[in-house]
């Protein structure tokens, strides 16, 4: 989580004129003519209102689309553990619970007393400065409200993109919106793994080949020290 935090109409008036009367002589009678006028003139109009009518603004729309139901397998098994927590975290916040995973995969790799030299605590390693003075922030259920409260923030910001949001959730909210370049290493690094281990897990796969590189070379510890914590065999 990040260590810092800065958080026409278009109006179209047709006018319809009303078609002139035809007098005179020709292949096509006067009452003929009235009608024909009236449907060229209508499709015209019609055509027109089809090229200026304004464009809808975009909104993100937070309900998941066609993902797998339940969490992937490709999870190490101390974030698979938190699988009941993570789907009800999941529904009260209408997230993809392998959205979530991942995150918890990353920050904390499941150990809810994980703390970061830089003072984030917990699941979702959460700074201080999100909690309220009496929150538990080990708490599994308070530091999941906090940190996936931010997450739903970077989400919108991020116009549901989920590697842009994943972006805003390690360097703060802002950082969407400036150019990749610009971004901490540490962002790069966490978006670099964490947007392909959600790539793989909502695409149906059982191993994370991307996961398993962020492992072996960032989670070795992590997640040693997440499965002694949880008495795992």
């Amino acid at each position: 989580m990040p260590r810092a935090r800065t958080q026409k109409k278009f109006q179209h008036d047709s006018q319809t004129t009303a078609p002139q009367e035809y007098s005179g002589s020709g292949c096509l009678s006067g009452f003929t003519i009235i009608p024909l006028t009236v449907i060229l003139v209508s499709a015209l109009l019609g055509a027109l209102a089809l090229q200026t009518a304004p464009t809808p603004h975009p909104s993100w729309d937070p309900t998941p689309i066609l993902i797998p139901a339940g969490i992937s397998p490709i999870f190490r098994p101390e974030v698979l553990y938190w699988t009941d927590s993570i789907s009800k975290w999941a529904s009260a916040s209408n997230l993809d619970p392998n959205l979530i995973a991942t995150i918890m995969q990353i920050e904390s790799c499941g150990d809810p007393r994980a703390l970061s030299s830089a003072g984030a605590m917990g699941l979702f390693q959460v700074m201080p400065f999100h909690f309220r003075a009496t929150d538990n922030p080990y708490l599994p259920d308070t530091n999941a409200t906090r940190g996936i409260a931010y997450l739903v923030r970077a989400l919108e910001a991020a116009r549901g993109d989920a590697r842009l949001a994943m972006a805003g959730y390690n360097g703060g909210i802002s950082i969407i919106h400036h150019a990749e370049w610009t971004w901490p290493a540490q962002t790069k690094r966490y978006v670099q793994y964490g947007a392909p281990i959600y790539s793989d897990a909502i695409s149906g796969l059982t191993i994370s080949k991307s996961l398993n590189e962020w492992y072996l070379r960032y989670g070795v510890s992590l997640c040693r020290q997440a499965h002694q914590r949880l008495g795992l065999p």
